[in-house]
């Protein structure tokens, strides 16, 4: 049987090779070997999918590279489904509304991060991608949420993050909730320049960081 590097090893060749075969097939190993789901999910896939994320934004690769990459991981994900779910703690921490912000098309990161917070014990509203300012804003209300999390794949859309901060503002919501922002070329100086409360660097951190907000 393979090792449990091996097997983390071809996950990310899988994804780096948008082959979607392989993805599944490495999900199904990890499954059998008895290997913690986020170890896969975290070195091999996620590990794969920055790299990818790189290329992208040094014109390496190209935009229908970065779907087949993303398409390769959701395969791998969808084995792993049931497992994730398994881990879930059943205990309700807070409500999190999520989404890739407007103009932005890329979703396998945030998908990750909502996977995760719900193991974790987060309500999660996932408003998917290319999520409209107002449609965040709509769904801290109706969810009465506690965090709204925002991802941004590409520099040309981190400036709806600033605008998502001021429609919280303006609707009179944002001193109710905590905001988080995360996405390749997000740092933690840009979340401190916006205003953001928490910026997550991948999926363990969102969660570590929102765990110890709600502490």
């Amino acid at each position: 049987m393979a090792t449990k590097e091996q097997i983390i090893a071809n996950a990310k060749a899988a994804i780096l090779d948008f082959d979607d075969e392989a993805a599944e097939e490495a999900a199904e190993e990890a499954l059998d070997a008895g290997i913690d789901v986020m170890d896969i999910i975290e070195d091999g896939f996620t590990a794969a999918m920055d790299e990818i994320g790189d290329k992208f934004e040094a014109g390496e690769i190209f935009l229908p590279h970065l779907i087949s990459a993303s398409e390769a991981m959701s395969a791998g994900m969808a084995i792993l489904a049931p497992a994730i779910e398994g881990k879930s703690t059943g205990k309700k921490i807070g409500t999190v509304v999520i989404g890739t912000i407007e103009g932005d098309i890329h979703s396998i990161g945030k998908d990750i991060v909502a996977t995760m917070l719900k193991i974790a014990g987060f309500e999660v509203v996932d408003l998917g991608r290319d999520v409209a300012i107002a449609k965040y804003v709509n769904a801290v209300k109706e969810n009465n949420a506690d965090v709204v999390g925002s991802s941004a794949l590409m520099t040309t859309t981190m400036v709806a993050q600033i605008q998502l901060e001021e429609a919280l503002k303006e609707a009179g919501v944002r001193d109710g909730i905590k905001t988080m922002v995360g996405g390749a070329p997000v740092t933690q100086d840009w979340a401190d320049k916006i205003g953001a409360d928490i910026y997550g660097e991948n999926a363990n951190d969102c969660v570590a960081k929102l765990k110890t907000t709600f502490a």
